[in-house]
């Protein structure tokens, strides 16, 4: 997996809206963040722009983020919120150029069309924070973030009780992303390949028959057969119906892999959550986890 470029101080970071609507003022937590740590800011043309709930057409929103990738002077793309579209505009973008000149994408939630289409290519990107979210971030989050453009390890330990928790020890190459995204994504050219990966999940505002429906359809697609292990993040603002699922969404996931063996951590501190940790997804990890610690290291 072919690392990009880290950032260094003067670096231009392009700010694009590749799907919900954004103006300007939401952004400004985001730019002074940027501000703060020597980089410099480019706004791009969808920001301020509306077609529905969308910032832009599609169209504009595939050129917004093609000149992005076709600036060499433009050294990451920090996508400004999720919401829904990005999936509209994945087919439309040239990556020729990317290839051979590449950089850092970054954000979560609906920017894992972006995360998961990249990696097949064969590229590292960032999950993490988005401008619209900065305000709200732990300094841990920034942080994180700050440390993964710029070249360094993050140290990803904490203390659980989770009796969910599965213990053990794997190493693998990092991947995944928001779990609607990548259900989404089953059967498309932007599906990844999870075998002999850690998987990270993370999601917001389902069903918890929702959630359900959705790692089945990864499990029948083969996405948790062969992992070598799984993270899973916030599962944040869950549902339920009249009548109760009868189970929480993190035990949903654990049922949907009981017959797997690989280690399984949950309430990792990424995801639709203020504590939302960068990570370095297409990087070489390993996970420990006991019965009271969690940790992720890159190698």
């Amino acid at each position: 997996m072919v690392t990009p470029p880290f950032l260094k101080y003067g670096d231009k970071v392009g700010l694009v809206a590749t799907a919900r609507k954004i103006s300007l003022d939401e952004l400004d937590e985001g730019i002074q963040l940027l501000k703060s740590w020597g980089l410099v800011p480019v706004v791009g043309k969808t920001i301020g722009l509306e077609d529905n709930q969308y910032a832009g057409t599609d169209y504009q929103r595939a050129q917004d983020f093609q000149t992005m990738l076709d600036n060499p002077d433009i050294k990451a793309i920090w996508c400004a919120r999720g919401g829904y579209g990005t999936v509209r505009i994945i087919d439309q973008l040239d990556f020729y150029k990317f290839v051979k000149y590449p950089k850092w994408i970054v954000g979560y939630s609906d920017v894992t069309v972006l995360h998961s289409h990249v990696h097949k290519i064969g590229f590292k990107t960032i999950h993490a924070t988005m401008p619209v979210s900065v305000e709200d971030n732990t300094a841990f989050a920034k942080a994180s973030l700050k440390q993964s453009l710029f070249g360094k390890k993050p140290d990803f330990t904490y203390n659980t009780t989770n009796s969910l928790n599965r213990p053990g020890t794997a190493k693998g190459e990092l991947v995944g992303g928001n779990l609607s995204i990548l259900y989404s994504l089953c059967g498309s050219s932007s599906s990844l390949d999870t075998s002999g990966k850690i998987l990270f999940i993370e999601d917001l505002d389902e069903y918890l028959y929702h959630i359900d429906r959705m790692v089945v359809n990864l499990k029948r697609n083969g996405m948790l057969d062969h992992c070598a292990g799984m993270v899973v993040g916030g599962m944040t603002k869950m549902h339920d119906n009249r009548i109760p699922f009868g189970k929480t969404a993190q035990q949903i996931v654990m049922d949907a892999v009981k017959e797997c063996t690989f280690p399984v951590a949950f309430d990792f501190p990424a995801g639709h959550v203020d504590d939302n940790r960068a990570l370095v997804l297409g990087s070489e990890v390993e996970i420990n986890i006991d019965d009271s610690k969690v940790s992720l290291q890159y190698l």
